[in-house]
């Protein structure tokens, strides 16, 4: 059996949603896990004295990348067949900088605002009551926000196809830049814990 299974015929609609189902409560477990429940541990990515929200991330990044590259490359996975979300940039970018500003105000990120929701905490409540407002708000206003939803489109696009560089060569950089990019991300961290005693002193 080759993948992707749903788009193989594996299993239908309804087991779909059952699988989506399972492996988001496992996201949210290892989201948890990871200490991301906890809005404090969240901001203090942007105050540079805690970077785990960095490296977490990034080796999830990474992790995928290297499954679906081998798997691909062993005949497992049929790339063509792997749905990839269509590139609006402008729209992207608005919609990053307010996530962003959101993700520093609120302390949460729409994943790890559930997260903390389930495990009883009252502000990730309050985040998931806004963002849902918020998601509403953007449904009754599509009329008026559609030029900009659609905005910047460039189609389906990927790294190799941008850059005209193999797949290969750019998943080598890739995992070279987490490597510097986790060796940085502790130095930053010492730095930032070296400041901080000396201030206690």
């Amino acid at each position: 059996m080759n993948a992707p299974l749903f788009k193989f015929g594996a299993f239908g609609d309804e087991a779909s949603l059952v699988v989506a189902f399972l492996i988001g409560i496992g996201f949210g477990f290892a989201l948890e896990r990871a200490g991301f429940g906890s809005a404090k541990k969240l901001v203090s990515q942007f105050y540079l004295d805690d970077l785990a929200v960095f490296k977490v991330m990034f080796t999830a990044i990474v992790t995928a990348m290297l499954g679906v590259t081998y798997l691909a490359w062993i005949g497992f996975l049929d790339l063509s067949l792997v749905y990839l979300v269509p590139t609006y940039w402008v729209a992207q970018l608005v919609g990053g900088l307010v996530l962003g500003v959101g993700f520093v105000v609120g302390g949460y990120c729409p994943g790890t605002s559930v997260a903390a929701t389930a495990t009883g905490k009252l502000d990730g409540l309050v985040f998931v009551l806004g963002f849902a407002a918020g998601t509403l708000g953007f449904a009754l206003a599509f009329p008026l926000a559609k030029g900009l939803y659609t905005a910047g489109a460039l189609g389906t696009k990927t790294l190799p196809q941008v850059t005209g560089l193999p797949h290969g060569v750019l998943v080598f950089a890739v995992v070279l830049m987490a490597v510097l990019g986790f060796a940085g991300a502790t130095w930053v961290e010492k730095k930032m814990a070296a400041r901080a005693a000396a201030a206690g002193e």
